[in-house]
């Protein structure tokens, strides 16, 4: 990696937070460049603008995340960018989730600084850490991580509430069309019902939901 010079994102709502993992992180990968998010919508911008983005440092507590929904919708959206989530929470199935839907690392935000650079070190050398009992299988995390980033839309507006006609206005597409991603969303996280897939889906967020903006 010698001679690249690195570009970061780093996705949290703490001003003071982004500044010291910025800190940590120029100190040992020396002219590496940095943009910052302070919402989910701002770190997507970020990623559109900035593709080849080397990696992605992301709190799962932040505006418009709804928990592990939105790493899920970044990993869908972005799928080559390396994520390495950096939360404040501890909880062994919170981990093992974020695992799940792509993340490359989980570290807690009480971690040295040194210690956090040195994990995203070797994130970029290849290497994606996993929790000491994670077991590989079939989930349902990870079967929605399988999802477009349309199909998250959807889903993200059915768990709200909305229905197929209020789906397919707020996308701007028609009610043939949602209930044709409808039908596949079903397939693709292996459930019989609409509602099935709402209460599975709910699950996969850890603070409350927030208003889905789309």
């Amino acid at each position: 990696m010698s001679g690249e010079t690195l570009s970061f994102l780093i996705a949290d709502d703490h001003p003071m937070v982004r500044d010291a993992l910025a800190s940590a992180l120029g100190q040992s990968f020396a002219g590496a460049r940095f943009d910052r998010a302070g919402t989910l919508d701002q770190a997507k911008t970020v990623l559109e603008r900035e593709p080849e983005t080397d990696a992605v440092l992301l709190d799962l507590d932040m505006p418009g995340m709804d928990g592990l929904t939105g790493l899920a919708r970044l990993r869908a959206e972005h799928p080559t960018v390396p994520i390495v989530v950096v939360s404040a929470a501890r909880e062994a199935a919170v981990i093992r989730r974020a695992y799940e839907f792509g993340a490359s690392a989980y570290i807690d935000k009480s971690a040295p600084l040194e210690e956090i650079a040195a994990i995203v070190r070797a994130v970029l050398d290849g290497e994606i850490f996993t929790p000491p009992d994670a077991v590989p299988g079939d989930s349902f995390a990870q079967r929605a991580a399988q999802l477009t980033p349309q199909q998250w839309r959807v889903l993200a507006l059915m768990i709200h509430g909305d229905q197929n006609k209020q789906i397919a206005h707020k996308l701007g597409v028609g009610e043939a069309t949602v209930k044709a991603h409808v039908t596949v969303i079903l397939r693709k996280l292996g459930v019989r019902s609409r509602t099935q897939a709402v209460i599975e889906a709910r699950g996969l967020a850890l603070p409350p939901s927030e208003t889905i903006r789309t």
